[in-house]
């Protein structure tokens, strides 16, 4: 068995990981963190655990007692956990936060990447980066967004097709803010509305640049990080726009790309279909999507539609599933050498 410790226990993400876990036919969850939740019931807190768990909060870590440890921490906090506590080097992380998603600096908070020392976290996009996933102790897990989008953009990455400014747009419920009351989270401001917010300016524009300029077959990093070089610099942009929804989970996206020359739709849609053709869990669907196919689930569904030189790619995942932890359990699973799919059997409802 797997022994998991689980920082950061108490939020969305924390709660979600749990309920994951449970139902893990190979984990034993040895500890669930929590200093201001330490002796409660962990189905006090969530209470769609009642009846599943008699499992507590504590404010203990001990190391030695597990395998691997899941930080389900806010931005920025992993970094200054990790400096503050020592951790033992046989012990695995899976970092949920976006601390180290970036290659060659230490961490990054509120969009600035600093100049620092390299770390060794592998970035864990599981469709690109299995082999080395396979190999690491330190995981730094996608965030939703950047996850969503990347999984619509990877074949015609990989093709070398991404050769003009990308069009983003997408929306994501409500549970994307995180579990603490805000101004533009409460049920009466958010329901029967929509808005936009950091335009053109997510945090998430870095990761997803990097894996773009990782995936040019020429090896040349073409796409601009708008984030740190400005709207100014020469180059391929994300002009990305992020809405929020009026429901609790999921994102949807589209992405409009516009190619060189026209491409026949049957080599757009081939395409995908080989890329994804060994993905575990994204898939390429010919019909139009519903955003109730993945809720609940730890899919990606993509499908795209072409229009002479235009792409229209959409994409979706459930943001606290395949955006947070569901891919988080899929690549610890990776990580130990187990059955990818294990403990991520969920079903999306059928109405």
């Amino acid at each position: 068995m797997i022994k998991v410790g689980i920082l950061g226990a108490a939020g969305y993400t924390g709660g979600e990981l749990i309920r994951l876990l449970l139902n893990h036919p190979e984990v034993e969850i040895v500890f669930a963190n929590s200093e201001s939740n330490a002796g409660n019931k962990v189905y006090e807190v969530h209470e769609g655990l009642i009846g599943d768990t008699e499992l507590e909060f504590t404010s203990d870590m001990p190391w030695d007692k597990v395998d691997v440890v899941f930080f389900c921490f806010g931005h920025g906090k992993s970094e200054a956990f990790i400096k503050e506590h020592s951790i033992p080097a046989n012990v695995k992380i899976v970092d949920l936060a976006q601390d180290f998603r970036i290659k060659g600096t230490e961490a990054y908070v509120d969009g600035a990447v600093p100049t620092s020392s390299s770390h060794d976290y592998v970035y864990g996009l599981p469709e690109i980066h299995r082999d080395a996933i396979a190999q690491c102790s330190h995981l730094a897990n996608p965030g939703c967004f950047a996850t969503c989008i990347q999984e619509g953009l990877l074949p015609l990455a990989k093709a070398g097709l991404l050769t003009h400014d990308i069009a983003v747009n997408a929306i994501t419920g409500s549970t994307g803010a995180g579990q603490k009351p805000g101004a533009t989270t409460h049920f009466s401001w958010r329901n029967n509305n929509f808005s936009v917010y950091k335009l053109f300016c997510h945090q998430h524009l870095h990761e997803i640049c990097q894996t773009l300029n990782e995936l040019r077959p020429d090896g040349t990093p073409t796409v601009v990080d708008t984030l740190n070089e400005g709207f100014s610099a020469d180059g391929i942009t994300v002009d990305f726009i992020p809405y929020r929804g009026d429901f609790a989970r999921g994102i949807f996206c589209t992405e409009v790309v516009t190619l060189d020359k026209a491409v026949a739709a049957d080599d757009i849609v081939a395409l995908y279909k080989d890329f994804f053709r060994t993905a575990a869990f994204t898939h390429y669907c010919d019909k139009a999507l519903d955003l109730k196919q993945v809720v609940n689930t730890n899919k990606c569904l993509v499908h795209v539609d072409v229009f002479g030189r235009k792409v229209v790619v959409t994409s979706m995942i459930d943001n606290l599933l395949k955006g947070a932890v569901g891919q988080a359990v899929q690549n610890m699973n990776i990580m130990f050498g187990i059955d990818e799919k294990a403990g991520l059997s969920l079903k999306a409802a059928a109405f």
